[in-house]
């Protein structure tokens, strides 16, 4: 987006004089051509949506960076499911947040922003534990769930494949949907980063208590990769591609977002989840 300049230096200015009084008083003209679209998912305190208000740790922070650059980003509401399809298509120039993927990679560029991984969850137990993914596939009766659109690399992709051959998978619009059926009895284990279920609690009252019953178990299978933004080189040109690699590089050296989740959530769910990249 252009600024335009307005000139109202007296006469006795000369015109580059007031050409500079006029830019010193002016917004620094935009680095990004046209709006940046952000197609979004609410995910516990990382993504919030209050009806058509976006916010949360990811849009905060790449909002106030981003502005700071002369770019703006146009947030939009959608399942998270429909996110990935937006940025595959070509229709979304931002993936956040978002774990490096193979299939990702063909279509952007990643900037990792926090070191991240999933596991699996449930509701505190007497059963056994659960210490691999062959240990889950060995335990027909437990049922579970995950967030459709959710990926965390290929061996993640593996698991729920051979779930859903099983018949035991479900998959939910949202992290929400996956507490509640926890909550209720339906599912018996999730598989996803201990802060995004986390913020999904803490941010619906029906799910109260439920913070303190977490049973948190990492496998091998899931190991500590990174999350963080992907720019799609589909989508924008090679100069807004360039303004929004400098942003996310920014953001990523600021170690902004890590210090927003260390503030958001208690320390025993930060460290089976988020480090520094």
């Amino acid at each position: 987006m252009m600024v335009r300049l307005r000139c109202g230096a007296p006469p006795a200015l000369g015109a580059a004089a007031a050409l500079a009084a006029a830019l010193a008083a002016t917004p620094a003209i935009a680095e990004c051509s046209r709006e940046i679209a952000v197609p979004v998912a609410p995910i516990g305190v990382s993504i919030t949506v209050n009806g058509a208000a976006v916010g949360g740790i990811y849009p905060d922070v790449l909002r106030a960076a981003s502005q700071k650059a002369g770019c703006q980003l146009a947030f939009s509401v959608v399942p998270r499911a429909r996110q990935e399809v937006l940025f595959e298509v070509g229709k979304a120039d931002l993936l956040v947040p978002a774990t490096r993927t193979p299939a990702r990679d063909v279509i952007g560029t990643f900037i990792p922003l926090i070191g991240h991984r999933a596991t699996l969850i449930s509701v505190a137990s007497n059963r056994p534990p659960l210490a691999s993914a062959q240990d889950l596939l060995d335990r027909p009766e437990l049922r579970v769930a995950v967030v459709r659109g959710f990926d965390y690399g290929e061996r993640y992709q593996a698991l729920i494949k051979e779930l859903a051959k099983q018949g035991r998978l479900f998959q939910e619009v949202d992290t929400v949907a996956v507490a509640r059926l926890m909550l209720s009895g339906a599912i018996d284990v999730t598989i996803m980063g201990p802060t995004t279920l986390a913020g999904a609690v803490i941010r619906d009252a029906r799910l109260s208590g439920m913070l303190d019953k977490l049973r948190i178990e990492p496998i091998p299978e899931l190991p500590w990769s990174v999350s963080g933004v992907y720019v799609s080189r589909r989508s924008l040109k090679p100069e807004d591609q360039a303004a929004m690699l400098d942003v996310m590089e920014n953001i990523a050296r600021s170690n902004t977002i890590l210090e927003s989740f260390q503030r958001m959530h208690r320390a025993d769910i930060l460290a089976e989840s988020v480090r520094p990249r």
